[in-house]
């Protein structure tokens, strides 16, 4: 993971996180995407937003819908994207297997495994790699749902991109948060208007140290898989 983070940055988790990559024949045969990041460069090439979302969820309930903007703000194609979507719940109860999300490549759903962290989060990454234009947006719909035994809950999830590169790999975009409640009676705040964009002094400081990142994003963009598991290691 191409990522500079400076050695007094206290980023616990980040840290902590290991890599396993395994990648399949296929995988290991198909040529490097090119980076879509200047090697200069000192923001972040995907401008990411998730938008859409409702604000609470009902457990057990069926599927909402949201969506995540991918925008590429250079003069070059970004192919082999892979969001990765974290979710922080206050309780520290939600397991892997309860949030029930899809992304959609046209009509077509895929869905996203999560795994859990040593630091209780879930973490969950599009296995398919996409593609975004130069200049362009790609809106990419989710959908997400609670399984019954969930419980009553708040969640935050956020996204971090990462553009792979055969065994490494670029993060190149990070998206606002979307925080929604699980079966209570008072739902956080929208998104929309809580949780801004990184502005593009901020987000030129996160492309290039990242030392204000909250830690589970910067991990979660350090835990890339290609087909293969996903491993955290605590390494003290």
């Amino acid at each position: 993971m191409r990522l500079c983070t400076p050695a007094t940055a206290t980023l616990p988790l980040a840290a902590a996180a290991a890599l396993l990559l395994a990648p399949t024949p296929a995988q290991a045969a198909a040529p490097a995407a090119p980076t879509c990041a200047a090697p200069d460069a000192r923001t972040f090439p995907l401008t990411t937003r998730i938008h859409g979302g409702p604000a609470a969820y009902e457990i057990g309930g069926g599927y909402a819908t949201w969506y995540l903007d991918l925008t590429n703000t250079t003069d070059r194609t970004c192919e082999n994207i892979h969001p990765v979507v974290v979710l922080v719940d206050k309780k520290h109860a939600l397991e892997p297997d309860q949030p029930q999300l899809e992304f959609y490549e046209g009509m077509r759903p895929h869905p996203v495994r999560f795994e859990t962290t040593d630091e209780d989060e879930l973490v969950g990454v599009f296995r398919q790699g996409l593609t975004v234009a130069p200049g362009k947006t790609r809106t990419v719909k989710m959908r997400l749902a609670l399984t019954s035994d969930a419980v009553p809950n708040e969640v935050t999830a956020n996204a971090a991109v990462v553009q792979r590169h055969e065994d490494d790999g670029d993060w190149v975009g990070q998206s606002n948060d979307y925080r929604f409640a699980v079966d209570t009676d008072t739902p956080p705040p929208p998104s929309d208007t809580a949780d801004a964009l990184p502005d593009a002094e901020e987000a030129a400081e996160l492309a290039h140290t990242g030392p204000s990142t909250p830690a589970r994003l910067l991990a979660a963009a350090l835990l890339l898989t290609t087909g293969g598991t996903l491993l955290l290691a605590r390494r003290r």
